[in-house]
């Protein structure tokens, strides 16, 4: 068995697992294969193997895997993206877990022909290194992108803090789900913010308790790139 088909193994056993232990369908979770770090055949293998969801955080490299990567993809933008960018990749991504300014939400208006899904970034643990609408901001900011309707608002992403204190990633995770529950109970047409972009390969599991509905697996799943790692 490859290094790669282990890898698959883990991820795949801890998810059902978890999805077994707290009673929720492992078909309402869907795992973002972040393929930021590796080649375009490491992520065509990804597709290979069943995940499809491809994440990646430069648009320079996004549209360079896309020259090899033409199907069989659903693509997230998952980094911060810059205004002048937006044009770049707009057209190019099946979902954007980043929207965290008013500005990115008028620039996407302004790039988009169709209605981009996407997902409200929230600074929950409140770090300066981390972007993100505050919590205190999230309900003005959902109503003022009522204004652009090319942006759908699917839902909420955030980082949890880099920590061993794993009650402290809980609580961040639980206070996305409390955000979200909150917008999606007003059942806004162009935020029905159901879905929840937490969890990375070492808090995944966290996050799935919590309320999940995409988890970002890097390393844990890709790999590195090295002919070992294969």
């Amino acid at each position: 068995m490859s290094n790669l088909q282990q890898r698959i193994e883990k991820i795949e056993y801890d998810i059902q697992d978890v999805c077994t232990r707290i009673g929720r369908e492992r078909s309402e979770i869907t795992v973002v294969a972040v393929t930021k770090e590796v080649s375009a055949a490491r992520a065509s293998a990804m597709i290979d193997a069943g995940f499809d969801h491809l994440g990646e955080n430069r648009p320079e490299v996004l549209l360079d895997k896309q020259e090899t990567i033409q199907s069989g993809a659903t693509w997230h933008f998952i980094g911060n993206v810059q205004s002048r960018k937006v044009k770049d990749i707009i057209h190019q991504i099946d979902y954007l877990h980043s929207v965290d300014r008013m500005s990115l939400a008028k620039e996407i208006q302004k790039r988009a022909d169709h209605v981009i899904d996407c997902f409200v970034q929230v600074n929950v643990s409140g770090e300066e290194s981390k972007s993100g609408v505050t919590p205190a901001e999230l309900n003005s900011f959902i109503e003022q992108v009522a204004a652009y309707d090319k942006v759908r608002v699917v839902g909420l992403m955030t980082m949890a803090p880099f920590t061993e204190d794993m009650e402290l990633i809980r609580s961040v995770f639980r206070s996305l789900r409390e955000l979200r529950d909150g917008i999606a109970a007003k059942e806004l047409s162009h935020a029905p913010c159901t879905q929840l972009s937490m969890g990375m390969s070492n808090d995944f599991i966290i996050a799935i308790e919590e309320g999940a509905t995409h988890v970002r697996i890097g390393t844990a799943l890709v790999g590195a790139e090295s002919g070992e790692d294969a």
